[in-house]
């Protein structure tokens, strides 16, 4: 379960870093793959780049806690983290996003990393 717990933290910081950079250097179309399409030469750009630094600094964040301060500290940022997904599902809804993108992506994401920080509070 050790192996599980680690690799799925480690997979979920990875994939933060990769949404941030997407959203930093491929934001219309990392617009477009979260659920709400939005210009990025036109007021969203701004926006966008915010998702992507905030996205990347957590995937970093997430990493480094898993380093340097052990699975519990992990599994208490991967709790807290999990917010930002179910805020999403919100998002997309209210925005006029898909309910198969709200719940399919970013609810599923939410569940994941709760999982995620399950298994490590489980060590």
């Amino acid at each position: 379960m050790t192996v599980t717990a680690y690799t799925l933290a480690v997979v979920l910081d990875l994939f933060c870093v990769f949404l941030g950079y997407r959203f930093l250097f491929q934001p219309g179309p990392a617009a477009a793959g979260y659920g709400v399409p939005a210009d990025p030469s036109g007021d969203a750009g701004a926006y966008l780049t915010i998702k992507g630094l905030r996205d990347g600094t957590l995937g970093v964040v997430g990493l480094a806690l898993l380093a340097f301060a052990g699975a519990g500290a992990e599994a208490w940022f991967l709790l807290c983290v999990a917010l930002v997904p179910l805020g999403d599902t919100l998002i997309v809804l209210r925005h006029g996003g898909t309910k198969a993108v709200a719940f399919g992506i970013h609810f599923a994401t939410a569940v994941v990393v709760l999982i995620g920080a399950g298994l490590l509070f489980a060590l």
